[in-house]
């Protein structure tokens, strides 16, 4: 009797390995299909517009000294993501430069890097996370024009460098607040020699996704 027993135990075996195995197989793949990117997927493109509250740096040559001073300006963005960590967008800006002797405004078109710290799709160690800082550089040309002075170069290299926080309120709708570092190659101002404009950006706006 015991032997007939051990016998069909032995026959059991090789059909509980090959459950187990069917199991764990189907467990991998349920957590591969699970660390997959699900945001981007479902929400490919955003666009969105920022307000810019620009503080602008002072210059000088062997001659002058310009005072910067804070001006406003906005920018409209269109994206597209790459995958939940990266983003592409292009990036209309109006800016308006101040400083005590003459203004200037820039007309300009960039294209932006950016990544994002999104956790829970790289690590799914949080299940839903509200706050994804990111990190963004961008560069483009820019469309100088000014009333007060002349101008050199009317269009000019500017470069940028961006950091911020997105608040998600649900899936469509992120707001976003951050700073960011601009910089204008030389407009070849005739009032100041190889001044470049540098300002220092910080931003509120909002994001739409779809």
């Amino acid at each position: 009797m015991k032997r007939k027993i051990l016998f069909a135990l032995l026959c059991l075996l090789p059909m509980v390995a090959k459950a187990e195995i069917s199991y764990r197989v189907e467990q991998n793949e349920l957590i591969s299909s699970e660390q997959k990117p699900m945001f981007a997927s479902d929400y490919l493109f955003y666009v969105g517009g920022m307000y810019n509250f620009s503080m602008w740096d002072n210059g000088a040559d062997d001659s002058i000294m310009i005072k910067g001073e804070d001006t406003s300006g906005y920018d409209v963005v269109a994206g597209i993501r790459l995958c939940d960590v990266f983003r592409l967008e292009a990036d209309y800006s109006h800016a308006s430069a101040k400083w005590n002797a003459f203004e200037m405004t820039g007309e300009m078109a960039m294209i932006n890097a950016v990544i994002d710290a999104r956790i829970e799709s790289l690590y799914r160690v949080l299940y839903k996370q509200s706050i994804v800082p990111y990190i963004g550089i961008g560069g483009g040309v820019s469309w100088n024009s000014s009333g007060d002075v002349e101008i050199e170069k009317e269009i000019t290299p500017v470069a940028t460098v961006m950091a911020g926080l997105g608040i998600e309120l649900g899936k469509n709708f992120t707001l976003d607040f951050g700073y960011r570092y601009l910089y204008m190659f030389s407009p070849k101002f005739n009032v100041i020699s190889d001044f470049a404009p540098v300002a220092h950006q910080f931003r509120a706006g909002a994001r739409i996704n779809f």
